[in-house]
């Protein structure tokens, strides 16, 4: 099953995110450095849900695992922040599983191998 670590920038309360296979980084330390969440995906096989770049700068310097999907909406009301997730989650979820990192935008998905 694949496993998802949400990072603290993102909002704790989706309905969306509320599944066995979904971590919050609340969940285990909210204080925590990139590189200590970087380091939690990698060994426990998570993929990290940001709006940080720093995490695909990782990739791209790193190489995975972890594999990241960046969130790059910029500032939304919550409200259309989770319509636009919700209705387009089935397609993050394919892309991520052939590619190390997505960026997904408001009109569009790019993959990086």
């Amino acid at each position: 099953m694949v496993k998802y670590l949400i990072d603290a920038n993102l909002p704790y309360y989706f309905i969306l995110w509320n599944k066995p296979n979904i971590l919050h980084v609340r969940d285990l330390n909210d204080t925590w450095s990139d590189e200590l969440i970087w380091e939690y995906a990698r060994k426990n096989n998570y993929i990290i849900i940001t709006k940080d770049s720093d995490f695909s700068i990782k990739v791209l310097q790193k190489g995975t695992p972890p594999k990241v999907i960046h969130l790059k909406f910029g500032n939304l009301k919550m409200k259309d922040f989770h319509s636009k997730l919700y209705a387009i989650w089935g397609e993050i979820e394919k892309s991520i599983e052939e590619n190390s990192m997505i960026s997904v935008y408001m009109d569009r998905i790019e993959a990086i191998k």
